[in-house]
């Protein structure tokens, strides 16, 4: 089954946990895709600017706070992944009603540490 996964908030700078996600992602061969503030590249991944509609998507994992969230709710639910992982500092109960209308799970946790537990 493939764990395709979307990393939205995406960051270039090192020292950001969106950015260290998408490393160990990768380390776990885990395809990886991301959308940014800024376009660049970490590790293989191409941060991207626009909204794209990646097909695919297993999960979304979240690294914006929730009210920055509120304008990506209707793109993230068109993606149709099978989860979103709301990383600490992204919980949004108003979202998750959204997503199980939508018949998308909901998942508070942190990616890393799944990732570093074989939880992913």
């Amino acid at each position: 089954m493939s764990k395709k996964t979307l990393v939205l908030g995406a960051s270039l700078k090192e020292e950001r946990y969106s950015n260290v996600a998408i490393y160990r992602l990768r380390k776990f061969n885990i395809e990886t895709v991301a959308i940014g503030m800024r376009e660049g590249l970490v590790d293989d991944v191409k941060i991207h600017k626009e909204l794209i509609p990646f097909q695919g998507l297993d999960t979304v994992t979240l690294y914006l706070n929730p009210k920055r969230q509120v304008d990506y709710y209707d793109y993230i639910v068109s993606l149709k992944p099978r989860r979103v992982i709301f990383n600490p500092g992204t919980e949004n109960p108003e979202f998750y009603q959204l997503l199980k209308e939508n018949n998308i799970e909901s998942e508070v946790a942190c990616t890393l540490v799944l990732l570093g537990t074989n939880q992913y």
